[in-house]
């Protein structure tokens, strides 16, 4: 199994391969393939990095209006935080790793090395790709793994505990996890563990730093009655949730695409469009499955039920998009979607209050989609990924407790009561998203 950084070379073999095997295609330089690899980085790069404007809009929708100011500003510091803590330690951290190792290097401020390559005469451009391309590729990869967790726990978390934790998270407990598979350490050496583009790597891993929030930090006020009852708290904007979900959807395109990590030849680009093809079906088959889920189970169909399942079909897909065929694509996302719908009353009874439904969507949905890999992926085995599945969920819950728990017994990481009825806006902030409409407002059009 090869490690996710050391396949970003391989396009100047696979221009080989591909010349070898089908004459008709003319020899593809190792400059040009460079030129394409480094392309693909940073077109679906960009890609991933609107996926923040995804995370941002879906939970702006989700969360009441009195908190809606508050989560936009977590969403842009969070993506701020991980690129300068992926920048100080955590690519070093994440592939400065030895084979088969537990733990890479702690190096300070990563640089790149592009020049050199344009320095060396007759340079052959032998890396495959641009140094930069690579750093941006995966440092946007991170930034979603801490958006999982601002929905989660949203409405009641303090803005500057939250972004030390984020600190934490994207400078230390990502990168180490993610070396196991992604550095070449040991989980790829010794179990084959396979993780295509992140099910777990990125998505449980956010999931679980979710779930060790909304444990420790407790459920919102009011949202559980002593009685047992579920009390709902509707978001501020159904038509904002919807427009973050098609934007993480798009943005998925480049998340899944782009790690394939090399377009310097035809067989990269055919992979790269089934990629795609496999993304959206899933999401399309994970949307339907939980409409009809949520009709069966609540005799009506749910708009944030179908939302995660978009979200869920995707994020199931995720560990293995190449693979699957079309149809296989649409049952994985499927079986996703139908987890979300299960998923969350599932939560409420146990009290754990995930204000948009990201511990279903991308915890649970990230489980089932790297245990789905064998299924069409013959190089891969359930136990391999099982261990991988137990290894990283126990690392990321532990360490995540452990930062959530120092933050709660030292800073404090949960609003006063009274400043959380009053809304995050106005307390954290002295501010409104939708001042018009507060309760300082004058409620004109």
């Amino acid at each position: 199994m090869t490690s996710k950084r050391l396949l970003l070379g391989t396009g100047v073999a696979l221009a080989a391969a591909v010349t070898a095997s089908a004459p008709a295609f003319a020899e593809v330089s190792g400059e040009t393939a460079y030129i394409f690899n480094t392309f693909s980085f940073l077109i679906c790069g960009f890609l991933v990095m609107f996926m923040a404007a995804g995370f941002a809009m879906l939970e702006s929708g989700m969360v009441r209006s009195k908190n809606v100011a508050t989560i936009c500003v977590k969403n842009i510091a969070l993506y701020s935080i991980a690129g300068l803590m992926f920048y100080l330690i955590g690519y070093d951290l994440m592939y400065g790793i030895d084979e088969g190792g537990y733990i890479g290097s702690f190096s300070l401020f990563w640089s790149p090395d592009d020049a050199a390559a344009l320095a060396e005469e007759g340079a052959t451009f032998d890396a495959g790709y641009s140094a930069s391309s690579d750093w941006f590729f995966q440092m946007v990869f991170v930034a979603t793994a801490a958006s999982i967790v601002s929905g989660t726990v949203a409405e009641r978390v303090k803005l500057w505990p939250f972004l030390i934790f984020v600190a934490v998270l994207t400078a230390v407990i990502y990168p180490i996890q993610g070396s196991w598979e992604w550095g070449a350490g040991w989980l790829d050496a010794e179990f084959g563990f396979s993780d295509f583009a992140g099910s777990t790597l990125v998505h449980s891993t956010g999931g679980w730093a979710a779930l060790m929030g909304a444990i420790i930090i407790g459920a919102r006020k009011g949202k559980y009655s002593a009685e047992g009852r579920i009390n709902p708290m509707p978001g501020s904007s159904m038509p904002l949730a919807t427009l973050g979900t098609f934007i993480l959807w798009l943005g998925w395109f480049g998340f899944n695409g782009g790690s394939q990590l090399a377009l310097g030849s035809a067989a990269d680009a055919i992979a790269i469009s089934d990629i795609f093809a496999n993304t959206n079906a899933a999401a399309a088959g994970g949307v339907v499955a939980a409409m009809i889920a949520s009709q069966l189970m609540y005799k009506k169909v749910d708009l944030t039920m179908a939302l995660n399942g978009a979200i869920g079909g995707l994020v199931s897909i995720t560990a293995e998009p190449l693979a699957p065929t079309i149809g296989n694509s649409v049952l994985i996302g499927g079986v996703g979607g139908v987890l979300v719908v299960l998923a969350v009353p599932l939560l409420d009874k146990l009290k754990i209050d995930d204000v948009v439904g990201a511990i279903p969507a991308h915890l649970v949905c990230g489980i089932w989609g790297t245990l789905a890999v064998p299924l069409t992926n013959s190089d891969a085995s359930f136990g391999g990924q099982l261990v991988g599945i137990i290894a990283i969920g126990l690392f990321v819950s532990i360490a995540s407790a452990i930062v959530w728990l120092a933050l709660k017994f030292t800073v404090g990481v949960r609003v006063d009561e009274e400043d959380e009825v009053m809304g995050l806006d106005r307390s954290e902030l002295g501010m409104e998203a939708y001042p018009e409409f507060g309760a300082g407002g004058s409620q004109r059009m």
